[in-house]
């Protein structure tokens, strides 16, 4: 399979992850994917997160990850799956908060969003379950623990409660 992996820095924080990196996270959550799959993931500080998460989920403040799947007409073949966003400051923030290693929330949120342009979703009970259990296999994969299993300090702010799939226009 040939993946096609766009990644775009729109953020003035430090100490980032690689491209090769965040290529690498989302090319894991792709292993099972159809066709020839492309996809952006655009690291953003928070006024562009808060903006996206207001305009397309109606929501206040920056947030983790948002993922803008994109359909193409019928009649057209082509493999775009659509954007993964990520903010850099929330990503640190909360991977301090929850005693978490940087490099493994980071690969978490990257896995997360591609899932979510895959289609799996966490709305309900059962969805969660099964979208969970792929995001731990595909971490372990890489090499990360169990992202729900990590203990949470602070806020308690997990993936679940803070990401979101939002229409692309």
């Amino acid at each position: 399979m040939k993946t096609n992996i766009d990644v775009q820095i729109a953020s003035q924080t430090s100490d980032l992850p690689s491209v090769k990196q965040l290529q690498s996270w989302a090319r894991a959550a792709l292993s099972g994917a159809e066709g020839n799959p492309e996809l952006t993931v655009r690291i953003v500080d928070e006024a562009e997160s808060a903006e996206l998460n207001r305009t397309y989920r109606h929501a206040t403040g920056p947030t983790n990850v948002l993922s803008f799947p994109f359909e193409a007409p019928e009649q057209v073949q082509l493999f775009l799956l659509g954007d993964v966003v990520i903010c850099a400051p929330v990503v640190e923030k909360e991977a301090h908060e929850q005693s978490k290693p940087i490099d493994a929330h980071w690969a978490h949120m990257v896995v997360h969003g591609t899932l979510h342009l895959l289609g799996h979703d966490h709305q309900n009970t059962s969805d969660a379950v099964k979208m969970e259990s792929e995001e731990r296999r595909i971490l372990a994969g890489l090499g990360f623990p169990d992202p729900y299993a990590c203990p949470r300090q602070g806020s308690g702010i997990d993936a679940r409660s803070r990401s979101g799939t939002a229409e692309s226009t």
